[in-house]
């Protein structure tokens, strides 16, 4: 008889895990908070709502040099890509200290160049898995562009172009002129930018909705409205989970492993299982254009306004800011209002009228202290295996983090190393 896994959200990273856990031969069951119809609306999780961008350009982690001091200056401006809501909370503080303490060139050094390893990887990942799906999740090998409207923000770029090519990258130093060679028929305000070869994207909607068909299909047990109240406990790790179903009574599920896997809800639910991991949700905001005047073939991101741009298809997605207000559900009009007025100061020919009528999402990023997911067993508890935190590259990570998952439950020695993610390190 199979071994039975209890997965514990069905985003991007616990439907990736169901899949390679699947994959291994393990029974396999999702718990998952929300309902099944939650892929739609302005609060669909992230793994639906995010700019679907694949990225090995992106190695170096949220906690860098210089990071903290940028943010208390966006600090003073209600439209910035960055806010922290005040408030007194005991979390936010340790969270907000390790941070800093993280945010050395050490630290960068030491994780550029597993994040770079793990991005390519799952890129890699990603083109079987687009295979195999039969493509329709709009997966593209197209790189990406840092477009830059100042001259400083292409000198710090070039810079980072300069780590990539050291780390073994991608990366080419443009100028307006290139720019827009890239980009024929788009208008652009920039001096130049950084193309980044080796990254890709994808329609996160489409690819989640044939992940989880596929994974219906091969025998994964989905239980929606599940929402994980409590753990039973015994000298081996998790006996049993206890879920709350919506309007019905408490139900304790039972597996012989568990992974947790809840995206920005990981830390709320840890705790339950008595460990503490670290974890802020970071609320990012996106809208859709249908049919744009402007519609950029290469994904972007509007350098000093920190705002994503991506095509999917027709459509054109564009989305930013970092708010840590903790787990409030209201959108902050003024965080949108900066994501609107960056994009048409980079494309002037874009109107007010078609960026303000597009359907909006906001959701929460899983942000650990130091830029690096949580990944592996708990010490605590053996039978618990912890895969979150990823921050902003959730998307980006998925299949690899899937894949080293199922290597770690079944008790293999990971393809890549995944000591410097440890579920204790804080």
């Amino acid at each position: 008889m199979s071994r039975h896994v209890l997965v514990i959200g069905a985003g991007v990273i616990g439907l990736m895990s169901a899949y390679h856990l699947r994959r291994r031969g393990f029974a396999v069951t999702v718990l998952e908070r929300e309902g099944a119809d939650r892929g739609s609306g302005e609060h669909a999780p992230a793994s639906y709502g995010n700019a679907g961008m694949i990225v090995p350009s992106h190695f170096v982690p949220l906690a860098a040099p210089g990071v903290v001091a940028q943010g208390l200056r966006w600090m003073a401006d209600p439209k910035s890509p960055f806010y922290v809501r005040p408030r007194l909370s005991s979390d936010l503080l340790t969270w907000g200290w390790r941070f800093w303490r993280a945010g050395t060139a050490a630290h960068v050094r030491a994780s550029a160049p597993l994040l770079l390893t793990l991005n390519l990887a799952s890129r890699d990942e990603y083109v079987a898995l687009d295979d195999e799906l039969g493509g329709g999740i709009g997966f593209e090998r197209l790189g990406l562009t840092m477009l830059c409207a100042t001259q400083h923000a292409l000198e710090e770029e070039a810079k980072v172009a300069e780590m990539a090519r050291a780390l073994g990258g991608g990366a080419e130093v443009l100028d307006a002129a290139a720019v827009r060679a890239l980009e024929p028929g788009i208008e652009l305000n920039v001096v130049g930018g950084v193309h980044f070869p080796d990254d890709a994207h994808l329609d996160p909607g489409a690819l989640m909705r044939a992940l989880q068909a596929r994974l219906q299909a091969d025998g994964v047990e989905f239980r929606f409205g599940a929402r994980v109240v409590g753990f039973e406990l015994g000298d081996r790790g998790v006996r049993g989970v206890t879920v709350r179903p919506s309007g019905g009574v408490d139900e304790t599920v039972t597996g012989d492993e568990v992974v947790l896997a809840a995206g920005a809800w990981t830390g709320r639910i840890a705790r339950l299982a008595g460990l503490s991991l670290p974890m802020q949700p970071g609320k990012g905001y996106t809208m859709t254009l249908e049919s744009p005047s402007q519609r950029l073939s290469v994904p972007s991101i509007l350098t000093e306004a920190r705002v994503a741009v991506t095509r999917m298809g027709e459509r054109l997605r564009i989305g930013g800011t970092m708010e840590l207000g903790g787990f409030d559900e209201g959108a902050n009009d003024l965080r949108v209002r900066g994501i609107v007025e960056a994009a048409r100061r980079y494309f002037p020919r874009l109107t007010e009228v078609e960026l303000a009528e597009p359907p909006r999402w906001h959701g929460f990023r899983p942000l650990s202290p130091d830029g690096l997911p949580y990944l592996g067993r708990s010490r605590r508890v053996p039978n618990l295996t912890v895969a979150s935190g990823h921050g902003m590259m959730g998307l980006s990570l998925a299949p690899i983090t899937g894949k080293l998952v199922g290597e770690v439950v079944a008790g293999e020695e990971p393809s890549l190393p995944i000591g410097a993610m440890s579920v204790e390190r804080f």
